[in-house]
């Protein structure tokens, strides 16, 4: 039952509330604390001494609902204390607790009384509602161990104290729209009981309040609200837009949700779960993890040191990492050489772009880095135009499944001594090796090649790299398409006409969009003992293809259309891809010729054909190219029906449809769409333009695809990431200003067929940015022990610097709360 208090609060304002004018008191109602208008703190006016933790097994809430406004409370309240009563008589049996709602403020200096509570509710309709006696006995119930609940108007009450500021986390704009509105709200956090059952999209009507500061990375947000689907007004938080959260404060827990402004909020089935769970954490019936997004929980370490002078006994140009069972982190260098070491550039010399692929062996046990191995590689020929650079090398990195017992290391790379200087072809190849796992040196005399194809390097850039595996013992491999898209203005890579001795460098019809070949592609095979492969049953095509004529398909490849995927990272529990790649230099889309440039990211669970040059994003294509003058458009590619109808074709005309991509973005923001005419042709007016993901855009631009974490419950490891993590994808761009650093979740439903993201969080003070941070992100990878392996390319191109480093971020939060012991009954 609940008990309402009927008692005359009286005369409990804090004495210098009195001479503070209407219009400051107002400003503080609306928008937190007033500096200039609060004296200087007083000491604590009471000695109080409250139980810990409050309560006991008889789980008991206080509901209270005391307003600076005068009058009867609010319909809203009612509905509220109502709701909250019917939760706690309804449930599970050893979930249910007896209601107290009271407008009494003086229960806030009745030690017997407040240490009776498990959790006290705040339904407040704002405004300086305790006098420093009762503030301070609220301070002390919550030191004792106490569960805070606010509600909606709660963040309004004491705007004059910083302590309960950072009771309730923020404070609402005084611009705060007041209409009731429908939105949707993401539920990042699948876990906490508050949100665990709720819809991932949410969508409800309510009073959506604008924060004077934004608290995330200083309260665990569990839920925000998608400003796109209701007007947010100038106060407006933009894509992180937090209204539910909850933190570990003063010595107690706390819960804020801003929801629950309107009468028929209380009536929600799902709203009601929602406040049934937050006061399961705060009463101790249950435990929760409300320290998994608060930045200072998480510490970034640098693990290598700088090279010495001309040496690379630290780390080479970085371009990937994979971590073992055992947690040694074993990552390449491309082959850039150090200021110290010739570049020859010149295509008459025999030495021509040649380097060292280093492979390098961190071992956490003894903090130390072993330079396994060098292989000679094409990739050393410095900066300069794309007829000059190149970014072949040592590309890709991954273990084999039993890589504990047979130590075989597979590398994906551009042997110098297979490059033929008069035509500028250069072979790419995936090789085994075997790693001495004693000494962590690689046996370089154990290579078997596992599979060999062409690639032209008379023009530079984009060679991918990315290996993963998936729980069958398949073996993914991403190659790139290095074809110039500086003849296509920046835009599809399909100007048929540049070519060295026979062979296009400006026709990505010739690589990625052709069925014949292994270039812009992702491979699947399966690697044998003996160092051979099979192709397993799946792929987008099994090479045996009789469609026009037969011979003109590959059965490696899984996935085609894609332009630069240097990092992908399968998900073993689900077997899905996950993959991003660079688009193309355009930094504005065309009307003539189609998108800006587009960096993306998929989830792919089924072979596809991605869409370059022929579409990008959300199917959005490009224009064809006249002959013999490629300068003058075309008509449109069909998305549905692509057909490579390009002179340096060798494959297939009638391609795959092509699939939607989840994420993608430009310099002019996250996920650009158009509107499209009658034939589905988007308009590519930039002032048309709409952007579906506003949490990102790029500028420079380089997409880094990461990992999906999974949390390992059975790991003793004191810093592993926690368990809020697991399924989220992480996603993250090479720059760090307006990219991307995020962890993402996706709708399985939708997923595989390019649905956007329903929810995404940023990384970037928990993965830090800056110069001294991790400023260029080339790989990044989940360990063993739970703890994310991230490599810093460095500042300079093409090389390695001060600034090119392995490091490491682990979480130092502590387990969820309250602690078990402190649990009350049948407490989870």
């Amino acid at each position: 039952m609940h008990l309402r208090g009927l008692s005359t609060r009286g005369v409990r304002r804090r004495a210098w509330a009195a001479t503070v004018t209407a219009g400051v008191v107002t400003a503080g109602l609306l928008s937190g604390p007033v500096a200039s208008a609060r004296p200087a703190p007083e000491p604590s006016p009471t000695t109080m001494s409250v139980k810990s933790p409050p309560g006991g097994p008889n789980v008991r809430v206080l509901v209270f609902y005391g307003s600076a406004a005068a009058g009867d409370e609010s319909p809203v309240v009612n509905a509220g204390i109502g709701a909250i009563e019917q939760i706690g008589l309804t449930g599970p049996a050893e979930q249910r607790f007896e209601t107290e709602a009271s407008d009494d403020a003086s229960v806030f200096t009745d030690e017997a009384r407040l240490g009776s509570y498990n959790a006290i509710v705040f339904l407040t309709g704002g405004g300086d509602v305790l006098d420093p006696e009762q503030e301070a006995g609220l301070e002390a119930y919550m030191e004792a161990g106490g569960g805070f609940v606010g509600v909606h108007d709660a963040a309004r009450a004491e705007p004059y104290s910083d302590w309960f500021t950072g009771l309730v986390g923020a404070r609402p704009a005084a611009s705060s729209p007041t209409a009731v509105q429908r939105a949707v709200v993401e539920v990042g956090d699948r876990q906490h009981p508050a949100t665990k059952d709720l819809p991932l999209q949410w969508k409800r009507p309510d009073q959506w309040p604008n924060w004077v500061k934004n608290p995330s990375g200083d309260v665990h947000t569990v839920a925000r609200v998608r400003e796109s689907t209701y007007a947010p007004g100038a106060s407006a938080n933009g894509a992180d837009h937090p209204v539910s959260w909850c933190r570990d404060y003063d010595g107690g827990r706390s819960f804020y949700t801003a929801m629950g402004g309107t009468v028929s909020s209380y009536d929600e089935t799902d709203f009601r779960a929602h406040l049934r769970g937050a006061l399961l954490w705060t009463t101790r019936l249950a435990r929760a993890d409300c320290k998994a997004t608060i930045n200072a929980n998480y510490k970034a370490e640098r693990l290598t040191q700088a090279n010495q002078p001309g040496q690379n006994d630290q780390i080479g140009e970085p371009h990937g990492l994979v971590t073992a069972p055992d947690g040694r982190v074993l990552y390449i260098g491309r082959g850039g050489a150090d200021s110290s070491q010739p570049v020859i550039t010149d295509w008459n010399n025999p030495d021509v772009g040649k380097g060292k692929g280093q492979i390098h062996v961190y071992d956490p046990k003894t903090k130390k880095v072993t330079l396994a191995g060098e292989l000679t590689v094409f990739g050393n020929k410095g900066g300069g135009d794309e007829l000059v650079k190149v970014e072949e090398g040592l590309l890709g990195i991954a273990l084999d499944p039993r890589f504990e017992q047979n130590g075989w290391v597979y590398l994906h790379y551009t042997p110098h001594s297979q490059l033929n200087r008069d035509t500028q072809i250069a072979e790419r190849r995936v090789s085994r090796f075997t790693l001495d796992l004693a000494t962590n040196k690689l046996d370089l005399g154990s290579e078997k090649v596992l599979l060999k194809w062409p690639v032209q390097v008379h023009s530079c850039c984009h060679a991918g790299g990315g290996m993963a595996w998936d729980s069958k013992g398949n073996l993914y491999i991403a190659t790139g398409d290095n074809n110039s898209s500086g003849f296509s203005d920046g835009y599809s890579g399909n100007n048929p006409v540049p070519s060295y001795k026979g062979v296009s460098f400006a026709d990505a019809r010739r690589t990625a969009g052709n069925t014949n070949n292994l270039n812009g592609k992702i491979l699947r095979i399966h690697p044998e003992s003996d160092g051979t492969y099979t192709l397993p049953a799946g792929n987008l095509f099994t090479g045996k293809e009789t469609d026009e004529g037969g011979g003109k398909t590959r059965g490696e490849i899984y996935v085609m259309g894609v332009r630069n995927p240097a990092r992908i990272f399968v998900d073993q529990q689900t077997d899905t891809l996950y993959a991003g790649w660079v688009g193309p230099d355009a930094g504005a889309p065309s009307t003539t010729w189609g998108p800006a440039k587009y960096d993306t990211f998929a989830v792919i669970t089924k072979a596809s054909n991605r869409g370059w040059p022929y579409c990008m994003g959300n199917k959005q294509p490009y224009r064809d190219r006249n002959l013999p003058d490629p300068t003058k458009p075309l008509g449109w590619y069909d998305c549905a029906h692509p057909k490579n109808e390009s002179p340096n074709n060798d494959g297939l005309v009638n391609l795959p449809p092509v699939t939607g991509n989840n994420i993608w973005y430009s310099p002019q923001g996250g996920a650009p769409d158009y509107p499209r005419d009658a034939n589905g042709i988007p308009s590519y007016k930039q002032a048309e333009a709409k952007y579906l993901l506003p949490w990102l855009k790029g500028g420079g631009q380089a997409a880094m695809n990461g990992p999906v974490y999974r949390y390992d419950a059975a790991s003793a490891s004191a810093t592993k990431w926690p368990s809020y993590w697991d399924g989220k994808w992480f996603v993250g761009d090479f720059y760090d200003a307006d990219q991307p650093r995020n962890a993402v979740l996706t709708d399985p439903k939708t997923q595989g067929d390019g649905g956007l993201p329903v929810h995404s969080e940023s990384l970037k003070k928990i993965i830090p940015i800056g110069n001294d941070g991790i400023k260029n992100l080339m790989d990044w990878k989940f360990g063993p022990d739970g703890a994310l392996y991230v490599l810093d390319y460095g500042r300079g191109f093409f090389t390695s610097d001060a600034k090119s480093a392995l490091w490491r971020v682990t979480y130092t939060g502590g387990g969820p709360t309250p602690a078990a012991n402190q649990l009350v009954g049948g407490g989870q």
